[in-house]
């Protein structure tokens, strides 16, 4: 089957019984998830997509919300693809092809990570059924211009794709949606940039089907000098909470006073909260949440778990229905992403009331 994704690429002939794999990466918080999640939408029941999942930390947060959604979704946690589990992606990718026998498989990567180097897994895979059909990055447009300054990986993941998402552009103005092209022009100018919708994300077949050329394995010792050079330093602080519960209801941690720790971290320090969090009552659905919940069951003496996503002053709640009883002593498992949370950490354990023994700390270097 030939393909041509653009005037820039030569005719590639793709054996059509081997598996594609698409790549998404972005930055912390710009919402690869939720990306995925609208695109999993519009596509074909009968069409079977299998999600690879790299997050930070142990928190799975984004994988329950996955799961929600009823798609099967295989997890890879403390480590990222590009290094320090650069050699369990293969044996996933095998894993996962022979459990489900997916149409395709959609490979989401941690917020650091550098996509070279999963891509030239996935090329080394071609004998054994797999071929990368794309990189696909999502740039948050809220906040691209802030992170973009300051995070090379950003910079990168912005300059080695096939296809840049523009996600929350309908919460910025036009003006302003402007720089931020510029901006991803001054680093991509011949990559095409799509927006997302909110609600309904991208049609697939603008996202499927591209056959990239990116990452060859004969460029692969020219690329890796740029991967070397500076990747893979950590760029963020990392605070991860574990907090066991006991069963007792004086445990819980009210929706107001956990609500009231999110709005007071501040946006441009505290880029991502998420993890699992047992609370005394639901969540109220305010006027001025800024963005949506779900309506949760009466809360009873055994307090109601959710799945918190915060990123950059936004947060959701998700009542926790799949697999809770995996759940039932978590009072709250949370990883807090960003820099300078040096500052912050007394307010964490604070709200959260953990020992110690019950936070880590990696701090950016």
């Amino acid at each position: 089957m030939a393909v041509v994704a653009n005037q820039h690429r030569s005719h590639t002939v793709i054996d059509e019984s081997t598996t594609p794999v698409t790549v998404f990466t972005g930055f912390l918080g710009a919402g690869k998830t939720t990306a995925i999640l609208n695109i999993l939408k519009r596509v074909n029941p009968e069409y079977n997509i299998v999600l690879l999942k790299n997050e930070f930390g142990d928190a799975e947060t984004d994988s329950a919300l996955v799961r929600e959604s009823h798609v099967q979704v295989t997890e890879m946690t403390n480590g990222c693809l590009c290094c320090v589990l650069v050699g369990q992606m293969k044996r996933a990718l095998e894993e996962m092809k022979e459990k489900f026998h997916p149409d395709r498989i959609i490979i989401e990567t941690s917020g650091s990570a550098f996509p070279a180097p999963i891509a030239w897994q996935i090329r080394e895979m071609e004998s054994s059924g797999f071929h990368l059909d794309a990189i696909l990055t999502v740039i948050d447009c809220v906040n691209f211009c802030g992170y973009e300054d300051t995070s090379y990986t950003a910079r990168l993941q912005a300059q080695y794709t096939d296809l840049i998402l523009l996600n929350k552009w309908e919460n910025i103005s036009e003006r302003q949606l402007d720089l931020v092209v510029d901006h991803v022009n001054d680093l991509n100018t011949d990559t095409p940039k799509v927006k997302i919708n909110a609600d309904t994300g991208v049609d697939p077949e603008v996202i499927f089907g591209l056959d990239t050329n990116l990452f060859s394995l004969a460029e692969r010792e020219s690329t890796a000098s740029e991967v070397s050079r500076s990747h893979h330093s950590q760029e963020i602080d990392l605070i991860e909470v574990v907090r066991k519960w006991s069963g007792d209801p004086a445990q819980l941690i009210s929706s107001a006073d956990f609500i009231d720790l999110l709005k007071h971290l501040p946006s441009e320090d505290v880029y991502r909260v998420k993890g699992l969090v047992r609370l005394s009552d639901a969540v109220a659905d305010e006027a001025d949440t800024p963005a949506a919940t779900p309506p949760a069951p009466d809360a009873s003496a055994s307090g109601l778990l959710y799945i918190v996503n915060h990123a950059f002053g936004r947060y959701t709640f998700t009542p926790l229905t799949v697999n809770a009883h995996q759940h039932e002593g978590v009072l709250a498992r949370l990883t807090v992403m960003g820099n300078g949370l040096r500052m912050y950490l007394p307010k964490v354990q604070k709200a959260i009331e953990a020992s110690d023994d019950e936070i880590s700390c990696h701090w950016a270097h």
